[in-house]
């Protein structure tokens, strides 16, 4: 024990004699850390919000009966199948608006829910006497109240003017959800005996089948381990992870090199410790113990940072679950214990593959092994010969997978396949530019500065291929958005056709409205709208109501539609369907679908498909008129207009001052459109934070390389000191030769980058969203990001070529007096 002990002061009195190694070792562990525990607790939190809806009063994660149509049923099978000893409980769900905004509410039977449903025990059993009866109660999340502004013990006012019951506080439910007795849901929603789903309880004994009792009226749903809600996020956390994956990567390359120069450093010193009689065991234990113990405190740094960056991030982040999937995600963090158990591992695990090289050679290392400080920076030919073959295994793999594979997790084994090959094909790509750059040369420096190059090559290939990765990130996400914002741009054009949008607080305000604007002159049109939610499939779609107006017919963004498709809409058997919904349904011109409806299923051909960027929901566009026929309860408080500009803000003052509309309710197109950039914006947010954290990660891979090969590199320069060059010119050539790698990596990276983004736009997308987005090349975009990539080699040379052009000519001399 005293001698392990010994053995390790004298390995850790090297990081005091090198402080600059010990910083880089460090601070790339530190980086690794906590942007991989950042994504983990950003996720975490997501995944917990998840839950909290699932286990909403019978969320996916609880069996259930439903309605095989999926439209509601009457009572009475609620009552057949609990006298036939089925232990089900009712529940009906549907939407009201409460001051402008839409809540999804929830009736349920507390006395028969079973127990281990979700939130039901939080009802509170000697609280149903006053849930159940008038004028009941209502559960809402704490972040539904601050969003109503309203205190526990309030009473709201829905849509219609009807009273709501008073609020209660129920921490476990998901924001936008409110529960009720199902007596008043049904009142509320004007659904007298009728039921949604019936969830299903523990059975304590034999019942009857399900045909025998209701026929072939309900299905049985099973409980899913997995929510839709979960599903259809699985790209945004898988994108998030492979960010996370990337920068901690990139963070073990800084971390690889701090070990490797360290070990060279100090094979003297193993060398001398062996022969004192310390075993190659105990010397590799010992060598572990250290490196496990500088893993677990920049583990405890990393993940301190990762958790001020994950709350940074954090809005950024549920602004892009809300807006992309209806995703609601609170805003505060609320961490587990594994969270920072995990990152403890994930900072000693990292650690110790990225000096797994150096830990064999010390556990091999012969006894009487002479001291190699520089063997580990020349060129290994036959490691570039078996880089390439498994890049392109790697190649082939990206291929087969991009053209066999039908999932989301298939798209994103396509970037890694295609990112991992060209990380591994880059140091035999650059040995081949720099062997033509030598063998064009003419001159003496010339040709020592690309051998030279090349003879470096081994020491920065890691720093390289970080900066390969991010930059062809940062190529492949940036043209991404880019090409969406450009879409997204066009689609709003198309989508907020008119100049004026009213949403009335109830029916009688609506018309109120309508009849005033009739006798403005400057109003060109009133185009009524509603909207009204089913499902399809299985799943929820929106049905859109659009007037028969050229307004709609000139701008709607239609992808592929029949002949005369808007003339086909009025008499209300056709309907426009969303690209989303289409490619979830394997739907075309010319297909016919069934949208069940509260008088029964509705046969729709579809004479059109659109573009419906950002709706998490498949949605139908039919006649306005033909909607309020069909579904007669939907509220008619929305309308657009066609104003002439210049009178848009007198009409909207007018607007104001006659009905008392605020902001909420009133709106213009331009204003409209500027909230919806800003919300696009504020969505990609989060992707160029991890773009900008990933490059900055790659930029100090960078430096640490440089730092590492700084002293080795003395022998190679000082010949041509004492031939003549100045320490000036010697730093030039310095820059130039990192600045030369680094161009040429670049170049590598602009065409990987733009290969990314055509498959993150027609492949990961298309499986992650169902819409598949045009692909732009922007130019200017390359050249700046090839101006950042060039700024940051000159920053991570920099303090290495100015160190050298202060060098002391002593020091140069001394390099030929010691034996090398």
């Amino acid at each position: 024990m005293r001698r392990a002990l010994w053995t390790l002061a004298v390995l850790l009195s090297h990081w005091r004699r090198h402080p600059m190694q010990l910083a880089t070792l460090l601070i790339g562990l530190i980086a690794a850390t906590a942007l991989w525990s950042g994504v983990q607790a950003l996720n975490q939190q997501a995944r917990t919000s998840y839950d909290r809806a699932a286990a909403t009063f019978g969320g996916t994660r609880t069996a259930m009966l439903a309605a095989r149509n999926g439209a509601s049923f009457p009572r009475k099978l609620f009552v057949d199948l609990r006298r036939a000893g089925w232990p089900v409980s009712p529940v009906l769900e549907g939407r009201i608006q409460i001051e402008g905004r839409s809540f999804r509410l929830l009736g349920i039977e507390p006395v028969t829910l079973p127990a281990e449903v979700g939130s039901a025990p939080a009802v509170g059993r000697d609280d149903f006497r006053a849930f159940m009866t008038p004028p009941g109660m209502m559960l809402a999340a704490p972040e539904t109240l601050s969003d109503l502004k309203l205190a526990a013990g309030a009473r709201a006012q829905a849509h219609g003017g009807a009273l709501l019951p008073p609020l209660r506080v129920q921490p476990n439910l998901v924001p936008g959800v409110l529960v009720v007795d199902i007596g008043i849901a049904q009142n509320l929603l004007k659904m007298p005996n009728q039921i949604s789903r019936l969830l299903i309880g523990k059975a304590t004994g034999k019942r009857a089948s399900l045909e025998s009792i209701t026929g072939d009226q309900l299905r049985l749903i099973e409980p899913d381990a997995e929510t839709d809600l979960e599903r259809l996020t699985d790209s945004f956390h898988l994108n998030l992870t492979a960010f996370g994956l990337l920068s901690f990567f990139v963070g073990l390359f800084i971390v690889n090199s701090a070990i490797g120069l360290a070990y060279e450093q100090r094979l003297p010193v193993l060398r001398t410790l062996r022969a004192c009689g310390v075993s190659a065991r105990m010397l590799n234990a010992v060598l572990v113990l250290e490196l496990v113990s500088l893993a677990f405190f920049a583990g405890l740094v990393g993940l301190v940072c990762g958790y001020f960056i994950a709350g940074v991030l954090l809005p950024d982040v549920a602004a892009s679950l809300r807006g992309l999937y209806g995703a609601q995600i609170p805003g505060q963090l609320t961490l587990k214990p594994q969270w920072w158990i995990a990152g403890i591992a994930i900072s000693i695990a990292g650690a110790l593959a990225a000096a797994a090289a150096s830990l064999t050679k010390a556990l091999r290392m012969p006894l009487l092994a002479t001291a190699q400080p520089f063997a580990w920076q020349q060129a290994q030919r036959r490691w570039l010969a078996w880089q390439s073959a498994a890049a392109l295994v790697a190649f082939a793999i990206a291929a087969g997978l991009l053209w066999f594979g039908d999932s989301l997790m298939a798209g994103f084994a396509v970037l890694a396949a295609l990112m991992l090959g060209a990380a591994l094909i880059l140091p035999m790509f650059l040995e081949l530019v720099l062997s033509l750059g030598q063998r064009l040369a003419q001159k003496p420096v010339s040709n020592w500065f690309w051998a030279d190059s090349r003879q470096q090559l081994s020491g920065l290939s890691l720093a390289l291929m970080a900066l390969l990765l991010a930059l062809s990130v940062n190529v492949g996400v940036s043209t991404m958005v880019q090409s969406f914002n450009r879409t997204f741009l066009v689609w709003l054009d198309g989508r907020l056709a008119a100049d004026v949008y009213i949403s009335a607080t109830d029916d009688d305000q609506a018309h109120g409205i309508k009849a005033w604007l009739r006798e403005r002159p400057e109003v060109e049109a009133i185009l009524p709208g509603g909207r009204a939610d089913t499902q399809l499939a299985g799943a929820p779609i929106e049905v859109l109501g659009l007037p028969d107006h050229a307004t709609y017919r000139d701008n709607w963004p239609l992808l592929e539609s029949a002949k005369d498709a808007w003339i086909k809409l009025r008499p209300g058997n056709a309907a426009l369907v969303s690209e989303q919904l289409a490619r979830r349904l394997n739907l075309s011109v010319g297909d016919r679908i069934e949208v069940p409806a509260p008088g029964g299923n509705w046969p729709l051909d579809v004479v059109g498909i659109y573009a419906d960027y950002g709706n998490p929901k498949g949605q139908i566009t039919v006649n306005f008129a033909a909607l309020t026929r069909r579904f007669p309860e939907i509220p008619l408080t929305r309308m657009g207009l066609r104003v002439a500009p210049p009178k848009i803000p007198a009409l909207i003052a007018a607007l104001q001052e006659k009905f008392a509309l605020d902001d909420r309710n009133l709106a213009d197109q331009a204003t409209m459109k500027a909230e919806s950039k800003r919300i696009f914006n504020r969505t990609f947010a989060v992707t160029a934070a991890l773009n900008a954290f990933t490059l900055g990660v790659a930029g100090v891979a960078l430096l640490t390389s440089l730092l590492t090969l700084a002293n080795s590199r003395l022998p190679q320069l000082a010949p041509l000191w004492a031939i003549g060059l100045t320490r000036r010119q010697l730093a030039a050539i310095e820059l130039l030769k990192t600045m030369s790698m680094a161009l040429i990596t670049t170049m590598f990276a602009l065409p990987l980058g733009l290969l990314v983004a055509w498959c993150l736009l027609a492949v990961v997308n298309v499986k992650a969203f169902g819409w598949r987005l045009p692909f732009h090349v922007f130019p200017m975009q390359l050249v700046w990001l090839t101006g950042v990539a060039m700024a940051a080699a000159i920053a991570a040379s920099a303090l290495p070529v100015i160190r050298l052009a202060r060098m002391q000519p002593a020091s140069l001399i001394r390099i030929f007096a010691n034996e090398r």
